[in-house]
């Protein structure tokens, strides 16, 4: 069975969003949804989860690197208890250590300039964190 999953790596000013599908566990970076102060775009989310209709949805939970949660943690974990409450899907919490550092990586070697990173550098990230949980949470079907 083809289960579809939105990861979301959020942020206060922007919230990357990549959409991925099991099996096979193929992820792709679809949007950026602007926040302000913390505070999403809804309606753009309600659109994005109304198109993909995801099974389950995967939140990036920002730590320290020795795992301590920090500001960004909560402000995450709020993020994903308000979708659960608005949408009644699952939320999942992924590892976003260094996710968007390995973005930056990814986009200079292609040739993006610094200037030209920013709106990519979420939803990259959010693909990122995406695979990651899908390839350390196999789905049973």
């Amino acid at each position: 069975m083809i289960r579809t999953y939105l990861g979301f790596d959020f942020g206060e000013r922007r919230i990357g969003v990549a959409v991925g599908r099991t099996p096979g566990n193929r992820c792709e970076a679809i949007d950026t949804i602007r926040s302000v102060r913390g505070h999403p775009d809804w309606h753009h989310v309600t659109r994005l989860i109304s198109t993909w209709q995801p099974a389950a949805l995967v939140v990036g939970l920002p730590v320290h690197m020795d795992r301590r949660e920090c500001m960004a943690t909560a402000a995450a974990r709020r993020f994903g208890n308000r979708l659960n409450a608005r949408y009644n899907l699952p939320v999942h919490w992924a590892d976003e250590r260094l996710t968007s550092v390995v973005a930056r990586h990814m986009l200079a070697e292609a040739g993006v300039s610094n200037r030209r990173q920013k709106p990519a550098v979420d939803r990259l990230a959010a693909r990122i964190l995406l695979e990651e949980f899908l390839d350390e949470n196999p789905q049973e079907d």
